[in-house]
């Protein structure tokens, strides 16, 4: 029998209408700058998506484009001036940046109660730690696909597939949160095939195209692919054998169309939570 096929497009949509009804009454309208170096193509599309987004939940957006030999400095001198804006609550540079900046030295001066992407210290802190704060925006989106298929978590095995900063660590956190017993699997782990099979959530975030077999999957797991790898023949692949993968899986994320929508859709959420605790505007 074929896996539920989990509808990123439609859950992201529906999440949006629901994010447009929690500040229509407030005074204070939500803004996102976006900050974008050089010229690399995928990232201008991104950030089309993202302002595009913006209006369409009426959240105001800012952009500032720097020249792709803008220096640290320069960069560092964007960052300080959103972070004193009032009208600004989410700050996101996009990444990757060109490779004569420092992104990591870049990320930690943004102002953490406006770091939209969850990837300052002090935020990555509080999620760890289990406190308020705004946590990654791809981890967030991949846990609302997961409770769209099973709301209650608790006691089941999750596999995280990575272990990076931007995604496989943060989502190991939340998945705990949940009360899931968590396993972080990575290019070390042995018996790897294995180690996946126990898995009732199976999340891969590896950047390696169709890595993640049929026969790693636990008959009725719940697979959520975050990779988006580019075949030689031009066609987008995650990190999972989609098509051999949705006879044994009980629910999976396509990709496209799965995890992507859901991540500008929590960027959006972060921004508003942002708006929401940021102190009233002086005006002199």
């Amino acid at each position: 029998m074929s896996a539920h096929i989990i509808d990123g497009k439609q859950i992201a949509a529906d999440f949006r209408e629901d994010l447009k009804s929690t500040f229509q009454n407030s005074t204070t309208q939500p803004g996102l700058a976006v900050i974008l170096v050089g010229d690399d193509p995928a990232s201008h599309v991104y950030v089309r998506n993202k302002i595009k987004a913006c209006e369409a939940v009426g959240i105001h957006s800012f952009e500032a484009r720097l020249p792709e030999n803008a220096t640290q400095d320069e960069v560092a001198a964007q960052i300080q001036a959103f972070n004193n804006d009032e009208n600004v609550h989410g700050i996101l540079l996009q990444l990757p940046v060109p490779k004569h900046l420092d992104s990591d030295a870049l990320i930690q001066m943004i102002a953490p109660e406006k770091d939209v992407d969850g990837l300052t210290l002090t935020n990555i802190g509080a999620l760890v730690a289990g406190l308020p704060g705004l946590a990654p925006c791809t981890p967030k989106g991949s846990l609302h696909l997961i409770k769209s298929v099973k709301k209650d978590l608790s006691g089941l095995n999750a596999v995280v597939l990575g272990r990076s900063l931007l995604f496989g660590k943060p989502m190991a956190q939340l998945l705990l949160a949940e009360n899931c017993t968590v396993t972080t699997a990575h290019s070390r782990t042995k018996n790897i095939k294995d180690v996946c099979k126990q898995a009732d959530i199976l999340i891969a975030a590896v950047g390696r195209p169709q890595m993640v077999k049929a026969d790693w999957i636990k008959p009725g797991a719940i697979v959520i692919d975050v990779g988006i790898n580019r075949l030689d023949n031009g066609k987008l692949c995650g990190d999972v054998d989609f098509d051999a993968a949705k006879d044994v899986a009980g629910a999976i994320t396509p990709v496209p169309g799965g995890v992507g929508p859901m991540t500008i859709a929590y960027l959006l959420s972060n921004t508003i939570d942002a708006a929401k605790n940021a102190p009233s505007p002086t005006h002199t």
